[in-house]
């Protein structure tokens, strides 16, 4: 499949290119806390996603999305995973979904 570095945001990759040492603290505490959670990898992707949508973070989900894919998502519980935050944080979570949808479909 692809690089998933590929599917970073330009600013993420600024980010590990230009602050190595940020970038790998950074990066060690996401993984700290990956394993940390009583989560599976699906479920964390999924809700990684809805908490992307809601804080209007779309450049994220990309990468997220095509991590979610390849732990098993469908297409489905990837708008589901979008959507789940409308009672929450109201229509602005749908601004997502096109980013989202594009970067599952494009493999």
């Amino acid at each position: 499949m692809n690089d998933p570095k590929s599917k970073m945001s330009n600013a993420f990759q600024s980010f590990m290119k230009e602050a190595p040492a940020h970038a790998q603290a950074w990066m060690a505490a996401a993984q700290g806390l990956e394993k940390a959670s009583a989560l599976d990898k699906k479920t964390g992707e999924l809700a990684y996603l809805a908490v992307l949508a809601a804080m209007r973070l779309e450049s994220g989900l990309p990468f997220h999305v095509h991590t979610a894919k390849e732990a098993g998502a469908s297409r489905e519980e990837v708008i589901s995973a979008i959507l789940i935050g409308l009672p929450a944080a109201g229509n602005i979570v749908v601004q997502a979904l096109p980013t989202a949808l594009a970067a599952y479909d494009e493999g």
